[in-house]
């Protein structure tokens, strides 16, 4: 079955593989991104250029997620365009590296804002219209530092995916009933084949972060991301994540999974994860709200 699909954050990363690989899939895919006629007007093109290459249908769409009215009027073209909404796939997301100390409050808010709350300006602006259609899917990308073995150094990011993760297992529950199904997906550690630690924003305390580097943590930095790397085999392929999410969206409606771990490194998320699940799961069931475990097939 063909899909229309919104893409968040698919300048680059897990967002431009997802939606290059949707769109192979023989659905309708608007790659979403800020800037398409400035700062990512080459990728943008680039794109395009792919969508010819591959006859598939994959289109550029501006969509900021930290705008609400931005994500509005990405969500209403995609809807004007086509008639309907099938799949959001919710990726959008930046990273920091460094002491956590060295961050100011506002840093925390602005990554905040783009993992946690674009995710909600882009549910509010299009559940409206997969509720009408009493069908649909979101998929989360969340990340295996949400409850997986963590390195210090990244506590802004690993905050806001926790958040973000969070934010999905509730929203899970609430659509269920209206025929929206959830699935969230939990990369590992990826060091190559996305420019995550590339991009990763630095503390704006740039005197407090030196306190660190010249004091009993000197080092540690530098000795984090090696160990990461180091526990990413050989063979790791960041295109994993996008074929997982492709996998999710060909599934039969009422057989996607909850949750799709990605994760080379093996950091114990999908451990964690699984009994975190389960006690939801009978929570709801004691409290006799074991239907929204599952959603529900309307009309």
């Amino acid at each position: 079955m063909k899909h229309v699909i919104i893409v968040t954050g698919a300048s680059s990363g897990f967002g431009a593989l997802s939606a290059r690989a949707l769109a192979r899939a023989g659905h309708v895919v608007y790659a979403g991104m800020r800037e398409t006629a400035g700062r990512n007007a080459p990728q943008a093109v680039e794109l395009e250029r792919h969508a010819r290459e591959h006859r598939v249908d994959l289109r550029a769409l501006e969509l900021d997620v930290v705008s609400t009215a931005s994500v509005d009027a990405a969500v209403a073209r995609v809807v004007a365009e086509q008639g309907r909404l099938d799949v959001i796939v919710h990726n959008a997301g930046h990273m920091a590296f460094g002491p956590a100390e060295a961050f100011t409050p506002e840093q925390f808010a602005a990554l905040y804002d783009v993992n946690v709350l674009g995710t909600q300006r882009v549910n509010r602006a299009a559940l409206p219209q997969l509720r009408r259609q009493r069908r649909g899917l979101l998929v989360w990308v969340s990340s295996s530092s949400a409850r997986g073995g963590t390195p210090p150094y990244l506590a802004p990011y690993f905050a806001a995916k926790a958040a973000m993760d969070s934010l999905a297992v509730s929203y899970a529950g609430e659509l269920a009933r209206w025929g929206i199904e959830t699935t969230i997906v939990v990369p590992g550690a990826f060091t190559r084949g996305t420019q995550h630690f590339a991009h990763a924003g630095t503390p704006a305390d740039a005197a407090r972060a030196a306190e660190y580097d010249a004091g009993p943590y000197a080092g540690l930095g530098e000795q984090a991301l090696k160990g990461l790397a180091a526990l990413e085999p050989a063979d790791a392929d960041a295109g994993a994540v996008a074929a997982a999410i492709a996998a999710v969206v060909d599934a039969p409606f009422g057989r996607r999974p909850f949750r799709v771990h990605v994760d080379p490194s093996q950091d114990g998320a999908e451990v964690v994860n699984g009994v975190a699940d389960r006690v939801r799961a009978e929570l709801l069931r004691r409290i006799g709200l074991e239907d929204v475990l599952k959603p529900r097939l309307n009309g």
